[in-house]
């Protein structure tokens, strides 16, 4: 683990730091815990399997127009998105003003501009703001502090806020890892406040990914499966692998 450098150690907020290994930088909050990930030969791609699974939206939202990240990790969503999606309005909310002083120094985040904002606020005050309510087609959720033992915000309220941002087709993905008695909790506040909920079986350290709905979509798997395709071809991104995790759920929850 690398010393705290002046630049990310702000006080009242714990010190971002990173480690290299094999090619990988990744991000820590003054722990072990990885809080994110960029391969430096790509820091352009989405490196670690369930950040890119965030993504599962793209199944049903081909061209958003306003996409919140709750959360910056390393950047690698927002960089994403704000690249990859050139009509879009990408929005952030990040508490740690360490966090993204470092993604800026050495994770490639771009300067704002009339198309990227990311503030330093509470994700809360951001969901809770009745300005934003209604303007969001996705909302990207992925809040853990220096001990990662489940998300900072996870209460009924907060999901409900979630729902309250997003627009009438929007969806929201989120990050549900820690401990086990955490993933009950989240799911069923989140399905107080959502049409539809899906969960994704784990693919790295107990990170659960979940997607839910502010209205049911029509599942059509033969156009899912042509999306994810798409998706494949030009992002790079293993989509048919969401379907299939989409196909296993609905046949284990029917």
């Amino acid at each position: 683990m690398s010393q705290p450098d002046p630049r990310f150690s702000a006080p009242g907020h714990p010190p971002a730091t990173i480690t290299e290994f094999e090619g990988v930088r990744f991000l820590h909050l003054g722990t072990s815990w990885v809080q994110g990930a960029m391969r430096l030969s790509r820091p352009d791609a989405i490196e670690l399997e369930y950040v890119q699974m965030m993504m599962m939206w793209m199944l049903f939202i081909e061209r958003p127009r306003r996409i919140v990240q709750l959360g910056l990790g390393s950047a690698a969503l927002t960089k994403f998105c704000y690249q990859r999606f050139p009509e879009a309005r990408v929005a952030v909310a990040e508490l740690n003003p360490n966090v993204i002083a470092i993604d800026r120094a050495l994770f490639g985040l771009p300067p704002n501009d009339e198309r990227l904002d990311v503030r330093e606020m509470d994700a809360l005050d951001f969901v809770n703001d009745k300005a934003n309510h209604g303007t969001v087609d996705v909302l990207q959720v992925d809040l853990y502090d220096e001990e990662a033992r489940g998300p900072v915000l996870d209460t009924p309220e907060f999901y409900q806020a979630c729902a309250d941002c997003l627009s009438e087709g929007g969806i929201m993905t989120a990050n549900v890892f820690g401990d086990f008695d955490n993933y009950d909790k989240n799911l069923q506040a989140m399905e107080q406040a959502f049409d539809a909920v899906v969960w994704l079986p784990e693919v790295h350290d107990a990170n659960i990914v979940v997607v839910a709905f502010k209205r049911a979509p029509q599942v059509d798997f033969a156009a899912l499966y042509q999306r994810a395709g798409d998706i494949r071809r030009e992002y790079n991104l293993p989509a048919k692998n969401w379907v299939n995790g989409l196909k296993n759920w609905m046949r284990d929850h029917a």
